[in-house]
């Protein structure tokens, strides 16, 4: 990297990898050790910023309890419950939202929906309706062709493609929304830095701006992100810091959607939103658990319903596994939706505490609809259908099974469990399979018929 051109009276040098503020430029970074990662920032004669990466008013301090409280009636809703339910009632005043997920994902289509239905939220807030939606990535002709598809096009929503930060920041000025989107943070620039736009400076000063924008004028601001190869968000983690929300779209491929809050200032991050990505957008899916189910085989071998819970949310998944004769002269594990490594733990398990030796057969575990499952809960489930195979006996199709599986063969107890017995029995579910321990603590059995087990052999004893 050649040598960057002379101090100017008012520059600095911040540093890409861990944004270490330098007065002259030098060859690595002084705090990290980060070779030419120093890139110059020119101050110019533009009105000064309120900060860097904060926002201050100026007023004198005041006592906290003299300060007035942010009410639900001061949110604004996006009439997508499952949105709303995320986000902890829907959008707070002056609050910033980073949307990431992966390419495809649909991030873009929910947040048009979205606009759709704030824009239909009539609040006492300012702005009214009108939102202000600015793209980098699409035309205006392409954002309102993928409008009209999902039923989104309505007339309170103003379109502009622009990637400059501060003509957007003009543009939400004159048109003092209720609401400002811009997709994707990577794409837009502010020119008070030479770097390119989706540089590590660039995404945090925009950030910055539009924080700044968002704080001063009580506009909820929400920005798209992109994610790297690791599915993290891209950009400084300052980025993250920095937005009073993080929402991140999760979906591996099947038709199923989750929407996860990582960063809630404002509700809790053990809520989740379930979507379903159709040809007219992304449809919510109030009642995950029946559409899960809808199609679950009866009296099929290796088929078991598990209580899984998603954050505060209880998921009942069917867990299929087959087992059949290893074809290719060594045993094969193929595993979709779960950890290959806790399959294997627990085949393991099986063989050495419960008589149920599989090591030397293929064994075949899928989760049902293509979602993923990675808490120790489901351990329980995925044993039982391993053994409902081997053995060729159906599991009654009323039983839901839940609990964790240690080495020693044992059932330990899972956190949530009211609220698991609570969903299968409000989907007719009769019998459940749950750790002893769990049996104990419970004071609702919510009409159900308990199994408590301490040990995995007790456990698949009780299937037929």
């Amino acid at each position: 990297m050649a040598k960057l051109k002379a101090v100017k009276a008012r520059s600095a040098y911040c540093c890409q990898a861990c944004g270490h503020i330098e007065a002259k430029w030098l060859g690595k970074c002084p705090a990290c050790q980060e070779w030419n990662s120093l890139v110059e920032e020119i101050a110019t004669d533009a009105p000064t910023r309120q900060s860097a990466l904060g926002v201050a008013d100026g007023q004198a301090p005041i006592a906290i309890t003299e300060v007035s409280e942010i009410s639900g009636n001061d949110r604004r809703c996006s009439q997508i419950a499952e949105l709303d339910r995320v986000l902890g009632g829907g959008l707070v005043a002056g609050s910033m939202v980073l949307l990431g997920g992966n390419p495809g994902v649909g991030k873009s289509t929910l947040l048009i929906q979205a606009l759709a239905g704030f824009s239909l939220s009539r609040t006492h807030a300012p702005g009214g309706g009108r939102v202000l939606y600015a793209t980098g990535e699409e035309s205006v002709a392409q954002t309102a062709l993928r409008a009209r598809r999902v039923g989104a096009a309505k007339p309170e929503i103003a379109i502009v493609a622009e990637t400059d930060v501060e003509k957007i920041i003009a543009h939400a000025k004159e048109a003092a929304p209720a609401i400002l989107a811009v997709d994707s943070i990577q794409t837009v620039y502010t020119p008070i830095l030479d770097s390119i736009p989706g540089s590590l400076a660039q995404v945090r000063e925009c950030a910055s701006r539009l924080m700044q924008f968002a704080k001063t004028t009580g506009t909820p601001t929400i920005i798209v992100g992109h994610v790297t190869k690791d599915g993290g968000l891209a950009g400084p983690k300052t980025l993250e810091h920095l937005v009073d929300v993080v929402l991140q779209l999760e979906g591996d491929g099947g038709p199923y959607r989750i929407l996860r809050a990582h960063k809630n200032r404002f509700g809790s991050t053990q809520e989740i939103g379930v979507f379903e990505m159709r040809g007219a957008g992304m449809a919510e899916v109030a009642n995950p658990s029946a559409h899960l189910l809808a199609e679950r085989p009866l009296g099929a071998p290796g088929s078991v319903v598990v209580a899984s819970a998603d954050g505060a949310r209880p998921l009942l998944v069917e867990i299929q596994a087959l087992v059949a004769p290893a074809s290719a002269g060594f045993a094969r594990r193929t595993v979709a939706g779960v950890d290959s490594n806790r399959v294997a733990l627990l085949l393991a398990v099986l063989a050495q505490r419960a008589n149920c030796n599989v090591l030397d057969r293929d064994v075949f575990v899928n989760v049902a609809g293509g979602l993923r499952l990675d808490e120790p809960a489901i351990d329980l489930g995925i044993a039982c259908a391993v053994a409902s195979s081997a053995r060729g006996r159906a599991i009654d199709a009323h039983t839901v099974v839940f609990g964790e599986v240690g080495l020693a063969g044992e059932i330990r107890a899972v956190p949530l469990c009211e609220q698991r017995l609570g969903e299968a029995a409000r989907l007719g579910f009769r019998r459940a399979i749950l750790p002893a321990q769990n049996a104990k603590q419970i004071s609702e059995a919510f009409g159900l018929e308990l199994v408590a087990v301490d040990r995995l052999l007790a456990a698949i004893a009780e299937l037929s």
